[in-house]
Parts: C-alpha cells; sequence; structure tokens
C-alpha cells in the first residue's frame, strides 16, 4: 500500500512538472531603450490602467506630475477625482535605477523615514515612450500593474491601438485594462 501511495504521489509530482514545463515561460518584461528624465517631467493624464487597490477611490480625472528634485530624484503627485467628488491626492518620490538615462525606476509613497525598506519601493518601468515624449506605457516585471500615460486627456484612437498591440506582444492582458474618464473638472 505504501509503495502504491509514493507511486501515486511521484506519478503526480512528474505530471504537474511536466505541465509547468509545457507552458511557455514568460519573456522578461522589456523596458525602453533609454528615458531622458528632463523631458519625461511634467503633468501625465492617466487613459488607462489595470484595476489596484490603491486607486479604488479615484473615479476619474486622474494624473501624475512629475518633478526634477534637487537631489535627483523625481518628486511625483498622483492626483484624481473620488466618486464623492472630492480630490485625492498622493505625494511620493522616484529614483532611478542604473545609469541617468535607465528607463526603470522605483517610486515611494511612503514616509522618507521608512525608505530604508525595499518593500516600500515599487517598481515603475517605462515600457513604451513614443519619440516626441506624449504617449507612455508604464508597468512592473510581474506586469500586474499597467498605466497608460498621455501628455492629453485624449488621445488619438489609431495611437492607443498601435499602443495596445505593442504592450499585447509584451505579454500584458490588454483586456484587463479600463479606461479613465476626463471630465475636465479636477485642477
Amino acid at each position: 500500500m505504501r509503495y502504491k501511495t509514493l507511486t501515486a504521489a511521484s506519478f503526480l509530482l512528474g505530471l504537474a512538472a511536466g505541465a509547468a514545463l509545457a507552458q511557455p515561460a514568460s519573456a522578461p518584461l522589456k523596458t525602453i531603450p533609454a528615458l531622458d528624465v528632463k523631458r519625461y517631467m511634467g503633468t501625465w493624464y492617466e487613459i488607462a490602467k489595470f484595476p489596484n487597490r490603491f486607486q479604488k477611490k479615484c473615479a476619474g480625472d486622474t494624473t501624475a506630475t512629475y518633478g526634477l528634485r534637487e537631489d535627483g530624484r523625481v518628486s511625483v503627485v498622483n492626483r484624481c477625482r473620488t466618486h464623492e467628488g472630492g480630490e485625492d491626492v498622493a505625494e511620493g518620490v522616484a529614483r532611478q535605477l542604473g545609469a541617468a538615462d535607465s528607463p526603470r525606476l522605483e517610486v515611494r509613497f511612503a514616509p522618507a523615514i521608512l525608505s530604508f525598506i525595499p518593500l516600500v519601493w515599487g517598481d515603475y518601468w517605462v515600457i513604451d515612450l513614443d519619440e516626441q515624449y506624449q504617449l507612455s506605457a508604464v508597468s512592473e516585471p510581474k506586469r500586474e500593474y499597467l498605466w497608460i500615460l498621455s501628455r492629453s486627456p485624449q488621445v488619438d484612437p489609431a495611437a492607443y491601438e498601435a499602443l495596445l498591440g505593442r504592450l499585447a506582444a509584451q505579454g500584458l492582458d490588454t483586456s484587463k485594462l479600463e479606461r479613465t474618464s476626463h471630465t475636465g473638472a479636477a485642477r
């Protein structure tokens, strides 16, 4: 009896391992080759996002404003219109990882005193950006989060569809995207 149990367990483990090997491994998420941080500064409108827990209060008019700080980091101010009609504001800081033109950043919204804790920093990878710095896509290595950002609250439909194609090619499930409404009421 014990032999049969071990054989069955070995068989099931073998099947599980085989199934895992049969699944195609996702290629690592690719970023853009280089980011000109100074050109990236300013206000970006959220066009669409993967739903996430920290933006549940937001009903629309969502923006992210970036500014260079004297210490070389980037100030981050995220705003949105809440479901109650108010405004929610989150202030944070971002830092580049690697070279001065690295498109890989980390962002923190926790108090500065906690910045030594790795878990308070979240990945902010620029994975798509047009040459004019007008339309951007930001994600992270696990592809759990995705934001599409634009310099204006409206995006050319053809440019948006082309971006969705590039994001899908990177293994992002674009069917999960929620469009963000912009009424012009906030700010």
